[in-house]
């Protein structure tokens, strides 16, 4: 396989990547994936609708191929370009991560739906997928992916223990109430339906224990499914609330290394603004980390941080 220029794959990776956040090309093309992520989620929403499907049969199926077009192109095109990206070590890396996971799932269900003799309406919903693909484009979504695979470890062992508390409260359902109403909690496979809506505080009602020990143990359940319904939001919250720091310091620490010289210049100006986009920090919260680190700074270097004059000259002058 002859290897195309590595100009035209860096030319390619700018395009896509957008390393140069103020570039108006790749930006532009940014928006035109982000629309068309939209209205495929639009028009998922639409083919749910049977007569507007009917009538216009014609037109989704040609916008969904050439979404699946535009799509399939990006993602192998991110993977040819992806050795690019000086934090990549190999395409098998790129291939592996969330983000290119989330590219793959956006086009797989198309695919198998060539493939194999699949459900046409589970392939349309599972369409909705690409949704996720904002997660690229969106600062805010892209940090809450990045908890998920920082947090991976807390998640599993708190899934571990939901499905410990599952099985043992499906079991003790059943122990008390089998007899009573066999056709509710007769089998334990049948009390987890009840476990469920209990542990997770949902509580609907179709199924509650009637005896005396049903109750008691119910009640147990419910106080504990309050703290396992909020285990996992707990985690989410400590994540981001990590991720949110670390950015402000990132910010932080690229305002200290411009103020070094007491003066940021236009081109320390423009990076710090890069990095903010990037970042998804708001102007507010930037200005603020500047505020902070100016006052800092000068305080470090015996200047007024209000009147700007050197502390030495203030003191020899009183």
């Amino acid at each position: 396989m002859i290897e195309a220029s590595p100009t035209l794959r860096a030319r390619v990776y700018w395009w896509l990547e957008r390393p140069d956040r103020d570039a108006d090309g790749p930006l532009l093309l940014e928006i035109a994936l982000i629309v068309l992520i939209s209205l495929n989620v639009g028009a998922v929403i639409l083919e749910t609708v049977a007569p507007i499907y009917a009538r216009w049969k014609l037109a989704f199926d040609l916008f969904e191929t050439v979404s699946l077009l535009v799509f399939t192109a990006e993602y192998l095109a991110r993977l040819w370009v992806a050795p690019e990206n000086p934090e990549v070590r190999s395409r098998r890396d790129w291939a592996t991560s969330p983000l290119a996971v989330v590219d793959l799932l956006a086009i797989l269900p198309a695919v198998l739906g060539m493939l194999f003799p699949l459900d046409l309406r589970i392939l349309r919903t599972l369409r909705m997928l690409r949704l996720l693909k904002l997660t690229r484009y969106s600062p805010a979504l892209g940090m809450l992916l990045a908890v998920f695979e920082e947090e991976a470890g807390a998640f599993l062992a708190g899934f571990f223990i939901l499905v410990l508390m599952l099985i043992f409260a499906s079991s003790g359902a059943w122990l008390a109430e089998h007899e009573a109403q066999p056709d509710a909690f007769g089998s334990i496979p049948a009390a987890m339906w009840w476990a469920v809506a209990t542990l997770t505080t949902v509580g609907y009602g179709d199924v509650t224990p009637v005896t005396v020990a049903g109750k008691i143990f119910g009640a147990i359940i419910t106080i504990v499914g309050i703290g396992m319904a909020a285990l996992p939001a707990g985690i989410i919250a400590s994540g981001l609330n990590d991720q949110l720091h670390r950015r402000r310091a990132s910010l932080e620490a690229q305002f200290r290394l411009a103020l070094e010289d007491g003066t940021i210049c236009a081109e320390e100006q423009a990076s710090i603004e890069a990095l903010r986009k990037e970042l998804g920090l708001s102007r507010r919260a930037a200005s603020h980390i500047h505020e902070q680190v100016r006052t800092e700074t000068q305080a470090r270097q015996g200047v007024c941080p209000a009147c700007g004059r050197s502390l030495q000259v203030s003191k020899s002058m009183e």
